[in-house]
């Protein structure tokens, strides 16, 4: 991709919920204070029960994994989404 197309970055953020561990990848817009939207997103979601521990810039290699979809995934709280391929079978019945 063309730089002068690029809007967003990419950002590792780090926090702690109920006391365990969490990352995400989340893109943002380029001029976003990362910081600042990400304490704000987890408050809002979270209140007192999400520490922001860090955030910073993915490395070349966290976005291409992020852009490519080949993040692991959360088993407790999936994204819903299936890799191709994999048919769902319906629940209950």
């Amino acid at each position: 991709m063309a730089p002068f197309f690029r809007t967003s970055r990419v950002w590792v953020v780090d926090f702690h919920h109920e006391g365990r561990a969490r990352r995400w990848l989340k893109a943002l817009p380029e001029r976003t204070d990362a910081q600042a939207h990400m304490r704000a997103l987890l408050n809002d979601w979270y209140g007192d029960a999400a520490v922001l521990a860090a955030v910073r810039p993915a490395t070349a290699e966290e976005e291409r994994d992020y852009v490519q979809g080949r993040l692991p995934r959360n088993m407790l709280c999936p994204t819903g989404r299936l890799p191709t391929g994999e048919p769902r079978t319906p629940e209950g019945g």
